[in-house]
């Protein structure tokens, strides 16, 4: 009897998730899109169930409100809620309110504890107390822990799952230890040494422990921690520990010593881009402000310091109508204001965020200041000159005024020197005054630019000219 063969059924080919450009590809969405549409949760797990949690966190982003909750709906159980982490506030916390929070406390329960606490900081108290109160002790007892910690500080951020031994064990007894327990972090680079009290006395890189022999006892091959973080330090702070000493992984302890979490670089890259996000907006007067907010939201956000730029720009007005007359007199007076204005704008913004970012490293500090201050007026006044000439010749030919060129350019070299000085010592007198400087710097440098720059202009004219004031 001769039996046919039949043929195995051909898999569907997938879609690549990214472009040659490393952006989602449109035809993934599409398919993703189609498939949540027709609620097909068997193609819907070929194309995303095995995803990266960053792959499915832009994924959801591409996704309009509607189908995100259709898609985690559909995904079920196959559904990484570590995702959440690479998402925007908005749509992670969108997203929760949707899902029970007994399902969001048995997801919860399979991460490590850095990304549930950074899932569960967004959430409100109620919300925060019901998760909670599903999970098992230990891991409740460790996320309320680590929730009291305060906001962007180590403590946050620091995951719980780490390895500790004791300083009598030996090399082959923590190797075994590592082979049987079930209760490891899924990856760590460091295995650290407590007394009784868990106070850290010290660690040891797998390498080492690879390398010595089993007889060996661990504090023989320990090393000092020199770089434990404080449970209470800043983020940022702990990122510019990172760099400064090219770490992998750091201890982090409480105010007693004990050892209670780890931080690990993958972490602390994030960090880095917050940071900078964060600087970035605040020289721009966006506050913390998300591409997926809400129209309402991102108006609201950005009005605050529109108003505050309105009131510097009516300073400015107020010096222009001091002279009234002389414009009146000379109507090319107007027409070179905005340029005066302009050019130490733009000056005093170059000076003004390369403070900013060094106060933000601590490149930029009293120990260097004189020096960089004396830097900034002499590149003020070159840059002046030079500008000054080109602009003032300019300002001759243009209206056939030599006297109009001297004035334009003694005006710009003016302004260029009180933007370089106020781009420099603006961010450093707020930082002394615990006030950030990428946030309100902008609003003074460029106040000082304008009326400084308008005032000289139309001050010196007067003078050349003897136009009425």
């Amino acid at each position: 009897m001769q039996v046919e063969a039949v043929a195995d059924p051909v898999p569907t080919p997938r879609v690549p998730v990214r472009d040659e450009e490393g952006h989602l590809n449109r035809d993934f969405i599409g398919a993703v899109e189609t498939a949540v549409d027709a609620q097909d949760q068997a193609a819907l797990s070929v194309l995303a169930a095995d995803l990266h949690e960053a792959d499915t966190g832009d994924l959801l982003e591409a996704l309009d409100k509607d189908r995100r909750a259709a898609f985690v709906r559909l995904l079920g159980t196959d559904f990484d809620y570590t995702a959440l982490t690479e998402t925007d506030e908005a749509i992670r916390v969108e997203l929760l309110e949707d899902v029970p929070n007994e399902v969001i406390a048995e997801a919860l329960g399979e991460l490590d504890s850095d990304d549930a606490v950074y899932i569960l900081e967004d959430l409100d108290e109620k919300d925060q107390a019901e998760i909670l109160d599903g999970l098992p002790y230990a891991d409740r007892a460790q996320l309320k822990k680590a929730l009291d910690y305060p906001e962007e500080s180590a403590g946050r951020r620091m995951q719980t799952e780490f390895i500790a031994v004791a300083p009598f064990w030996t090399v082959g007894h923590t190797i075994d230890y590592m082979r049987e327990a079930r209760d490891l972090p899924d990856n760590f680079y460091e295995i650290y040494v407590v007394d009784p009290a868990f106070k850290l006395m010290g660690s040891v890189h797998l390498d080492k422990i690879l390398r010595t022999k089993r007889a060996e006892k661990v504090t023989s091959i320990m090393e000092e921690t020199r770089y434990a973080v404080p449970a209470t330090e800043d983020q940022e702070e702990v990122a510019r520990t990172f760099e400064r000493y090219n770490l992998v992984s750091a201890a982090v302890v409480d105010e007693n010593e004990r050892l209670v979490g780890v931080l690990t670089v993958d972490d602390i890259v994030d960090v880095i881009q917050e940071e900078a996000e964060e600087d970035l907006r605040a020289l721009a007067g966006v506050g913390d402000e998300e591409i997926s907010d809400s129209v309402v939201t991102i108006a609201r956000s950005r009005f605050t310091w529109l108003v505050v730029n309105l009131a510097t720009a009516v300073l400015a007005s107020v010096v222009i109508a001091l002279f009234e007359n002389t414009i009146e007199a000379m109507v090319a007076l107007a027409v070179l204001m905005p340029i005066v204005a302009s050019m130490g704008g733009n000056a005093g913004t170059q000076t003004m965020t390369v403070a900013v970012r060094g106060i933000a490293t601590q490149e930029l500090g009293a120990r260097n200041m004189l020096r960089v201050l004396n830097r900034e007026i002499l590149v003020s006044f070159l840059n002046g000159v030079a500008l000054a000439i080109l602009i003032g010749v300019t300002a001759w030919l243009w209206f056939g005024s030599p006297g109009l060129g001297y004035v334009i350019g003694g005006a710009i070299i003016i302004n260029m020197l009180f933007a370089g000085l106020s781009g420099l010592l603006i961010p450093i007198a707020l930082d002394r005054m615990n006030i950030d400087p990428a946030i309100a710097s902008s609003v003074f440098v460029t106040t000082v630019t304008d009326v400084v720059g308008f005032f000289a202009f139309l001050g010196i004219a007067a003078l050349w000219f003897g136009l009425p004031f």
